[in-house]
């Protein structure tokens, strides 16, 4: 039992972050409009973001200073500040998705406005800014949420009994006509440079020294590869229940049904707990993240116990729950769009994060094989390429 919580931390933090209601909405409407045919995405997504993971945790360990530091003194000033800026301005995008989801909970359970749900529990995560153990609680909440989640839905999966013959058929990478705006979401939502970028943070946060690297690592990877688990599962779930029966997938009530067959006339309710746990272990997490570096990029430091710090994360939390309040009733539609929308600050973030990479490794800093740099290169060129197709899609076609 020890063993399996050494695993635990920093990697579920980020997973937690990176598994808001948006990677639920997403993961839903594709099994449910798709079957089982984008479901190739998720163990490539895990494979790059794992190796992002794996160098911002070495470049966490390895320097004294912090990533967006590192890319001042590289860059320039101005550099840091765009950076830090993008990054809060796409944990402000992924901000609003989470307090409507938050929301949405309350307000579809019990027939009513979601306002007075959105700023209690704005009002629940800016409380818990004042702990002075606020990474303590944060990583606690995190890891809680991310467990309800997960054995909610494989019990779920267990119970569909998804054909295997067709998930093995319908693997075939490819991407189905009108599919292309969720796909792209897909990938925002499974595969973060964002939430890798920040993982250097949460290790510095953390304390951790260059003795336990490996172990660290695996707790990075054991993180993602949850996140990719339960983002299939989610999928697949919504592919053996809910396609059969024609569901859309428009609203999180009809995102509930797909756990029917094991909690019959009960379903949509323990949905909505799941629902609930994703919108606010991710409005914790997106919020710290935004937070703390767009304080890092401002130079006001970077550390959790900080007043300036956490004044940034508060204002992350608030301008997520005016957005939801104004657009309290935005469809999934809308939350999947945002998804796809913050992909497009990811190649720069993704840049950035290769360079300093690179050139911590070629000064023996930090090791990096020949298969991690290819991965990563991979991983960059992927997120470019989705960038550019959805400028393509949204700007000119």
């Amino acid at each position: 039992m020890k063993r399996i919580f050494e695993l635990i931390g920093p990697g579920f933090i980020t997973a937690a972050l990176v598994l808001g209601p948006g990677s639920l909405a997403v993961a839903s409407k594709i099994g449910a409009n798709y079957e089982y045919q984008l479901l190739w995405i998720v163990p490539f997504c895990v494979l790059f973001m794992g190796a992002f993971i794996i160098v911002s945790t070495r470049i966490g360990i390895a320097s004294e200073i912090s990533l967006l530091q590192q890319i001042r003194r590289k860059y320039g000033s101005w550099v840091a500040i765009l950076i830090g800026s993008g990054l809060f301005l796409v944990a402000a995008s992924f901000q609003a998705g989470n307090s409507i989801g938050a929301g949405m909970v309350f307000s579809e359970t019990l027939t009513m406005s979601s306002t007075p749900w959105i700023i209690g529990i704005s009002a629940i995560a800016i409380y818990l800014l004042f702990f002075k153990a606020f990474f303590k609680i944060l990583e606690k909440v995190m890891i809680g949420m991310v467990i309800l989640m997960l054995i909610s839905f494989v019990l779920t999966l267990i119970i569909s009994n998804p054909d295997i013959s067709k998930v093995v058929e319908q693997f075939t990478f490819g991407v189905p006509s009108g599919s292309e705006m969720l796909a792209l979401a897909l990938v925002a939502s499974s595969f973060s440079i964002a939430g890798a970028f920040y993982q250097s943070y949460l290790v510095q946060e953390k304390g951790w020294t260059k003795a336990k690297e490996k172990s660290h690592e695996r707790e990075g990877i054991t993180g993602i590869v949850i996140l990719g688990v339960i983002t299939s599962t989610v999928l697949l779930v919504g592919a053996s229940v809910l396609f059969p029966k024609g569901i859309a997938v428009n609203s999180a009530t009809e995102m509930g049904m797909a756990l029917e067959p094991i909690f019959g006339p009960y379903a949509t309710n323990i949905f909505m707990l799941g629902l609930f746990a994703a919108s606010f272990s991710s409005l914790l997490g997106n919020a710290t993240l935004g937070g703390v570096l767009l304080s890092d990029a401002l130079n006001l430091g970077m550390r959790l116990e900080s007043v300036k710090v956490r004044a940034m994360i508060m204002l992350v939390i608030l301008i997520g729950a005016m957005v939801a309040i104004v657009f309290g009733n935005l469809p999934i539609e809308l939350i999947v769009v945002a998804q796809g929308l913050t992909i497009m600050v990811s190649p720069l973030i993704g840049l950035l994060l290769l360079l300093i990479a690179f050139e911590n490794s070629a000064k023996k800093e930090i090791e990096l094989s020949i298969g991690l740099k290819v991965f990563m290169i991979l991983g960059w060129l992927i997120i470019l390429f989705l960038a550019m197709t959805n400028g393509y899609n949204l700007f000119i076609k």
